[in-house]
């Protein structure tokens, strides 16, 4: 990685969205110790290696339906047949009678086909009187019969390395009769505020004081990942503070996340500070909100400066620290989830950065999918986050949108 020098304001030599996420991809390289696991306890972790079956799924043919399973040789090809109930066949409890021909056996959904039978009669189209059941032409051989191994092969790999662990995923490793798999072990990200104007929450605010939200919503991001988190707290603006809490956050984690004091004020001294400690990759981009984001390294760990200001911070985690800290982490990269959809509201943009602005994704009463805006989007306005479902993503190229065009939306659900 080469340090850069300082940029200055001017929008044009700023990254441009795309070329930053480039460079964060080139430049990581994911975790490589692992740990066996419980599959109750895996949950959103990542696998360190490829899940086999040992069975198959289903082990034995069994029936989609409840029924009669006979032989297809018996099926009547014009007129009706006659059949014999033999025996009965229930799930957990299969018929021991091999079924000859003219008999049959009454099933029920999942259960084991009888021997000598090869095609089940759902119960509906069957004429019963007591021990006869009668059918007629219209039944092919082989229907309603699920195959050994018609959803999993034995030998078949069924989760890939670097899948992220799902509720549906613990479930099919149980149904497979997996007990503990392999898994990436918990990235370890420590984190902090800088900022003399910080205040805790829960404190009475003096003149010139906000309170600290940036530690609030990077630990809850950050958790959401399942993540090990070291919160450090507010360092105040001061050179030697941010120094000595460079060096103990590179001492303990795989990365570094700062909210403020990146951007080019006199006491903005974190991008300072990494250029005499690390490295830094850049810390400019064409991006609103979030313009002032700082990538680099510190010793083992990335570093990522986010932008003070609470929408920025948010924004910015989403676009880069995430990503990068799944990929960290081991996980297959996922694009995220972006729709075209018409935006009902007229937005106000600048050309020249790519914008995210926040949204609200809805239906309309025609049953179509629309979004609007959340109205002010200044980078400091925490609450359109909280109103907002999505970010409408407008290009660096694109001005002002009139209302019934078409936007491209990031719902938020698809980034968690």
């Amino acid at each position: 990685m080469t340090k850069i020098s300082t940029c200055d304001d001017f929008d044009p030599n700023s990254l441009t969205v795309e070329k930053a996420l480039q460079r964060i991809n080139q430049d990581l390289q994911p975790i490589h110790a692992k740990e066996q696991l419980a599959i109750r306890e895996a949950l959103n972790r990542v696998l360190a290696e490829d899940v086999l079956s040992q069975i198959a799924v289903p082990p034995h043919e069994n029936s989609a339906m409840d029924g009669y399973a006979v032989r297809s040789t018996d099926l009547p090809t014009q007129s009706k047949a006659n059949f014999t109930i033999v025996g009965t066949s229930l799930a957990g409890l299969p018929c021991t009678e091999t079924i000859q021909a003219g008999q049959c056996a009454r099933i029920f959904t999942g259960a084991v086909i009888p021997a000598g039978t090869d095609t089940v009669i759902m119960q509906e189209h069957v004429e019963k009187q007591g021990d006869t059941i009668t059918i007629g032409a219209e039944h092919k051989p082989g229907q309603h019969v699920r195959p050994l191994g018609e959803d999993i092969a034995i030998g078949q790999v069924v989760l890939k390395t670097g899948k992220r662990l799902l509720p549906a995923d613990i479930g099919l490793l149980a149904s497979l009769g997996i007990p503990e798999v392999k898994v990436y072990r918990r990235l370890r990200v420590a984190f902090f505020s800088t900022g003399d104007e910080l205040c805790a929450v829960g404190t009475t605010l003096k003149p010139g004081e906000i309170y600290d939200s940036n530690r609030y919503t990077l630990y809850s991001m950050l958790t959401r990942l399942g993540i090990d988190i070291v919160d450090m707290g507010v360092v105040r603006d001061k050179p030697t503070d941010i120094e000595n809490a460079f060096q103990t956050a590179a001492s303990c984690s795989d990365a570094i996340i700062t909210s403020g004091g990146v951007s080019v004020g006199d006491a903005d001294y974190v991008t300072e500070t990494l250029h005499r400690l690390g490295e830094v990759n850049f810390w400019k981009v064409a991006m609103k909100p979030g313009k002032p984001l700082t990538y680099g390294k510190i010793e083992g760990a990335i570093f990522f400066g986010l932008p003070g200001n609470p929408v920025s911070a948010m924004v910015t985690f989403y676009q880069f620290v995430q990503p990068a800290l799944r990929q960290m982490m081991g996980q297959n990269q996922v694009a995220p989830i972006r729709i075209t959809v018409p935006c009902i509201s007229p937005l106000k943009k600048r050309p020249g950065r790519m914008e995210f602005q926040r949204g609200i994704l809805k239906t309309d009463e025609q049953g179509r999918l629309v979004v609007c805006s959340t109205g002010k989007q200044g980078s400091g306005i925490l609450s359109s986050m909280s109103q907002a479902n999505c970010f409408i993503v407008l290009p660096a190229d694109c001005g002002n949108v009139v209302a019934g065009s078409e936007v491209l939306v990031e719902p938020f659900e698809g980034l968690v």
